[in-house]
């Protein structure tokens, strides 16, 4: 039987690229940079990081397995992943002005389920944003694990102004005594009134948790209010307006330091994604620039003149607006579906997603709504006037949805606007 030389081949996966390696993959890559590069990127939920967070995520910093936390992990040779998760933690703690920080959470959906295990039983009672008028799905809907495992009641918008029901949060909770109150959203653009959660959560002797996935970036800049000195726990994604890598982090008040860290590990993560990890410092560092600060302002300025804009061209908006990043249209007055006005775009190669409005009619993979976000425009270097054309050119293709000609010029118009504002300056 003859035996296979190996080492040739590992010699030349030191130094060959992965066009070399793998064909297929290099060839997808590309497309995707393409897509990038000529699409209007306006799902509220996607941003686009910088090329040094590229650079750390596919570093070395991926070889290695790191359980535990620094100084006290299960292997040896992590002197150098102490120090980078030690950088992550400070940043972090200095960005958000919290007292605690763990930064090892795979996802904003294992962030919150730490915060659930480290504080609820299985059938214990939380409260949250109803999933159908802005929540999450780690908020309690039914198909996840967090309406699988416990007692959930929401709470919802009001139906005249679409605004947060805080009356109706306070009955509930009366009535319900929760342990845990959720605040935040994944939909909902207006700001969230932390103050009035903690009143309702010391009333009736629960905790309260803000998931800030969405406007995390925005609050490290002083441009959304911030839940952390209210909240128990504060969680929240990196790869949304942060604009870091994808990846979880949860900050929390001191005295829960340590049933935080243990329940993420060995509770319910292995070993931390170090280049990640590496990847949220350089985040949390590229944050706490002056410029960031611009540059959330922006996000948060272009979001108000794409509404404006966008009802200039006859669209309502739920709530009337935003005080975020993003926007929610109601396209019932149009008669298209969500799901339609989504497929619609992708042909003009504009990127948004169907989206359920409050006390919507059509199925949730049909919607009455489309959800759209200002963060990756804002990236490109896109301002006010640009937010003008874009709600014209969102509004000229639902008008014309079935004339192709149309659609074709319109596709036209988002190549010659995204041509000038080029994310990867493609050759």
């Amino acid at each position: 039987m003859s035996v296979v030389d190996y080492t040739d081949f590992v010699r030349r996966q030191r130094t060959a690229s992965l066009q070399e390696v793998d064909p297929e993959v290099y060839a997808l890559i590309q497309k995707e940079t393409e897509r990038q590069e000529h699409n209007l990127e306006l799902i509220a939920s996607e941003n686009i990081t910088s090329r040094a967070i590229r650079e750390v995520v596919g570093s070395v910093m991926t070889d290695k397995y790191a359980e535990g936390y620094p100084g006290k992990r299960y292997y040896g040779g992590c002197e150098y992943y102490d120090e980078v998760e030690n950088l992550a933690i400070e940043r972090a703690k200095k960005l958000f002005g919290a007292e605690h920080a763990n930064v090892q959470p795979h996802s904003g959906a294992n962030a919150n389920m730490a915060v659930y295990f480290t504080i609820l039983k299985p059938g214990d009672t939380f409260m949250a944003l109803d999933l159908a008028q802005g929540g999450h799905l780690t908020h309690g809907s039914p198909v996840n694990f967090s309406g699988i495992l416990y007692s959930v009641v929401h709470y919802g918008v009001r139906r005249d102004t679409e605004l947060i029901d805080y009356d109706q949060v306070r009955d509930l909770a009366r009535q319900h005594r929760p342990r845990l109150i959720v605040g935040g959203a994944t939909v909902y653009p207006r700001e969230i009134d932390w103050a009035t959660l903690r009143e309702i959560a010391d009333e009736v002797g629960a905790y309260l948790m803000a998931d800030i996935s969405h406007p995390a970036g925005l609050i490290a800049a002083g441009e959304y209010p911030s839940p952390v000195p209210y909240a128990d726990f504060v969680t929240t994604t990196t790869h949304k307006t942060l604009r870091g890598p994808r990846g979880g982090l949860i900050l929390c008040k001191a005295e829960y330091a340590q049933q935080i860290d243990k329940t993420v590990f060995p509770g319910l993560q292995g070993g931390p994604l170090m280049h990640q990890v590496a990847g949220k410092a350089v985040c949390f560092h590229e944050a706490l620039q002056p410029e960031f600060k611009a540059y959330q302002r922006q996000v948060k300025a272009n979001a108000r003149a794409l509404a404006s804009a966008l009802q200039t061209e006859g669209f309502r908006l739920v709530s009337g607006g935003t005080d975020s990043h993003k926007i929610l249209i109601d396209l019932t007055s149009w008669g298209i579906t969500g799901k339609l006005a989504q497929q619609v775009l992708d042909s003009v190669n504009i990127t948004t997603n169907k989206n359920m409005i409050p006390y919507d009619t059509q199925k949730p993979f049909v919607t009455s709504g489309i959800r759209i976000g200002t963060p990756a425009v804002t990236t490109r270097g896109m301002r006010e006037p640009e937010m003008s054309e874009i709600a014209r050119l969102i509004a000229t293709a639902l008008r014309n949805h079935t004339d192709e000609t149309v659609l074709a010029q319109v596709r036209q118009e988002v190549h010659a606007l995204t041509a000038c504002f080029p994310v990867h300056h493609l050759a």
